[in-house]
């Protein structure tokens, strides 16, 4: 089927320059370096799927395991940043109180008497 579309120069030429007036002149330049970075980034994630395969076996074989230094150094970092949130939460509520208190005075001052 595409043999008999691409078997006359003269058919070429005529899709080239439907080609060419559908997308115009100054965008063709854009679009083939479009297709070009588009075709490097797939062959580049074939050959990762590819060598991904080949080193399976052997990431299998060895499973990565934590040392207890490794797994104590993350429950501490876990620790720091719960503290963190508890800080934060407090904060906040100090400073909402802070406010409501601030809007209740206002509130006051505005009512006559």
């Amino acid at each position: 089927m595409l043999n008999d579309l691409f078997d006359s120069p003269w058919k070429i030429l005529i899709i080239a320059a439907v080609v060419l007036i559908l997308f115009g002149s100054r965008k063709m330049p854009d679009a083939a370096r479009s297709l070009g970075r588009s075709m490097r980034i797939l062959k580049a994630e074939v050959q990762g799927l590819h060598s991904e395969d080949e080193d399976q076996p052997a990431a299998d074989a060895q499973p990565p395991q934590l040392t207890a230094s490794a797994q104590q150094t993350s429950a501490q970092q876990i620790e720091q940043l719960q503290q963190q949130v508890r800080d934060l939460q407090q904060q906040q509520a100090a400073a909402s109180a802070a406010s409501g208190a601030s809007a209740v005075e206002a509130q006051s001052t505005q009512q006559p008497s």
